[in-house]
């Protein structure tokens, strides 16, 4: 039986790496960017979670600053399922179509 995680438990990646990583840490968004070589604009939307942690952003924030990037992408995972579960009811599936 699989455990079911209600959704608020979920977090974005980007949203937890800023308040426990980089603003911890006093880091620029400009500065990390430059460290990353991407857009100041990429990290923002980011870590304000309005885009998804890819897997070379996660080895990057890895590389700077040890945290696993196995681990990010499980939260972005996580994060993903969560949200898709709240529109569970809107994904339509048509079984006889298999009967076909």
């Amino acid at each position: 039986m699989a455990l079911n995680m209600h959704p608020s438990l979920a977090v974005h990646p980007g949203v937890w790496l800023k308040s426990e990583i980089i603003e911890a840490q006093g880091v620029a968004i400009g500065a990390l960017a430059n460290a990353f070589g991407v857009s100041r604009q990429a990290v923002s939307a980011i870590l304000n979670g309005r885009s998804a942690l890819s897997a070379d952003m996660a080895i990057r924030f890895e590389k700077l600053f040890d945290v696993k990037a196995d681990t990010l992408c499980r939260m972005q995972t996580a994060f993903d399922l969560a949200n898709a579960r709240l529109r569970e009811k809107e994904i339509k599936v048509d079984k006889r179509a298999l009967a076909a």
